[in-house]
């Protein structure tokens, strides 16, 4: 059974800055990719950023620039850095690992909060 721990969310104002964190556990396949989606209320689930075990990213076209993604592949632990919060930022972050071994699986973290706000 895989776990996803989530960490590091918060209260932050406008301009600030916030580190979350996702360690997993469990059996890990090789191929896999680790990443960070949010849920604004009333809002769709949407992807933040991703970063393959090799170290490819994609990220939304609303954080670019702003968020960074990095992973380390010995803790099967992946980052989202944060930066130039927006109040627009404001949802519930959730990570999520996709893995592939035959067929594909696909695990969520609980959720940590990320409220922008002055």
């Amino acid at each position: 059974q895989v776990q996803l721990v989530e960490s590091g969310g918060g209260l932050v104002q406008p301009g600030g800055a916030l580190r979350l964190s996702c360690a997993a556990s469990g059996t890990i396949f090789s191929l896999n990719v680790m990443g960070w989606y949010r849920e604004a209320p009333g809002k769709q689930r949407e992807l933040v950023a991703s970063i393959t075990k090799g170290g490819s990213t994609a990220f939304a076209d609303s954080v670019k620039g702003r968020f960074t993604i990095s992973r380390d592949n010995a803790k099967n632990t992946v980052y989202l850095q944060m930066n130039s919060l927006k109040p627009e930022d404001t949802a519930v972050y959730y990570c999520n690992l996709k893995m592939k071994l035959l067929r594909e699986y696909e695990y969520w973290g609980q959720g940590t909060q990320v409220t922008v706000s002055s």
